[in-house]
């Protein structure tokens, strides 16, 4: 009877609406990136006095991980929240922020990316959508399966599943066999022995329960992926002015930071359920700044940013502007 009262509630407040938006994501449900993105449609829904009706679709419901912007740009989904390095080739300039050295919380990095964009760093990249805001998670380790990476050695042959090709390159650079896997593909490909390890950031060590079958972990802040949520642009400008406001001011740097910062807490909590588990963490000192693990890293950044030079993108001006954001961002008041 609850779950039927619900679904009537559910289909009335759909049915009272003046826009119906689906929302599709990839995370879990019960994750704490999926609800931060429904309390986004929350705030959507109160502001507009229920004149705008979201309903969430998370676990690649409504599109597949890789499909999610493509969905949004087709209008099988009417908002969607998406990695832009499952699209290869198509963000060369957002995936910059992935290189290591410029990322380091997942809020530093959504206020990084959200003024990259809001300053025209992207050129065309998103023309074909209405960007909503843009956020990155924290920093991204490695996580294997009972081998423990403690030198660039120990990952020679090992299959390390990549989130993109910027990953690919650092990873490859750096010894290791890079598997292309969207992020709820990670479980079944570790548990079936296909790949001996992940790269990911502590929070999606519990929301993808990888932590279950990890029990080596090597912090050392390899990467950091970016993330954008963006609307139909045939429903963004079929909306009226007023609703078209609300969406506005429910865009942009406040909310970039609001999932920044869901991602440094759950960041915490993945880290800690590790430890209780009596995972072996090794804790990689300076980073990719480690005299031992720096030059390959160096070198592999250099290959993927002249890979985008012979394709006529110069990435010196975006890498450079990212650094420097990456101090300003880090003295900006955030959200705790």
């Amino acid at each position: 009877m609850f779950s039927l009262t619900a679904g009537l509630t559910l289909s009335l407040s759909a049915q009272a609406a003046e826009v119906n938006l689906r929302f599709a994501h990839f995370w879990p449900a019960t994750s704490g990136i999926s609800q931060e993105l429904e309390s986004w449609g929350k705030n959507i829904e109160e502001k507009s006095a229920g004149r705008i009706h979201v309903e969430m679709y998370p676990s690649q419901m409504l599109a597949k991980a890789p499909k999610v912007y493509d969905s949004v740009v087709t209008g099988v989904a009417d908002v969607g929240a998406s990695i832009q390095g499952y699209t290869a080739n198509r963000f060369p300039r957002s995936q910059l922020v992935e290189l290591p050295g410029i990322v380091a919380t997942g809020q530093q990095g959504s206020c990084i990316i959200q003024n990259l964009y809001q300053e025209g760093m992207f050129d065309k990249e998103y023309d074909d959508a209405h960007v909503l805001f843009m956020f990155t998670h924290g920093s991204g380790h490695i996580h294997t399966k009972d081998k423990a990476i403690k030198t660039p050695a120990d990952l020679d042959g090992v299959m390390i599943r990549r989130p993109t090709v910027v990953a690919g390159e650092l990873l490859k650079g750096l010894g290791a066999e890079p598997v292309g896997l969207a992020a709820p593909e990670m479980y079944g490909a570790m548990s079936r022995g296909v790949i001996n390890g992940v790269t990911l950031p502590w929070e999606a060590m519990t929301s993808f329960r990888l932590n279950e079958l990890a029990d080596k972990h090597t912090q050392i802040g390899l990467y950091s992926l970016a993330f954008v949520v963006t609307m139909n642009n045939r429903v963004y400008d079929s909306m009226p002015d007023d609703l078209k406001q609300i969406v506005s001011d429910n865009s942009g740097i406040e909310w970039a930071l609001k999932l920044g910062a869901a991602y440094d807490r759950l960041d915490k909590k993945g880290l800690q359920q590790a430890k209780d588990m009596g995972h072996e963490i090794t804790v990689i000192e300076g980073g990719v700044q480690n005299s031992e693990w720096k030059p390959m890293i160096d070198t592999a950044v250099n290959t993927y940013t002249q890979s985008l030079k012979e394709q006529g993108i110069n990435a010196d001006p975006i890498i450079n502007r990212a650094k420097a954001l990456s101090e300003t961002c880090n003295q900006q008041v955030v959200i705790k």
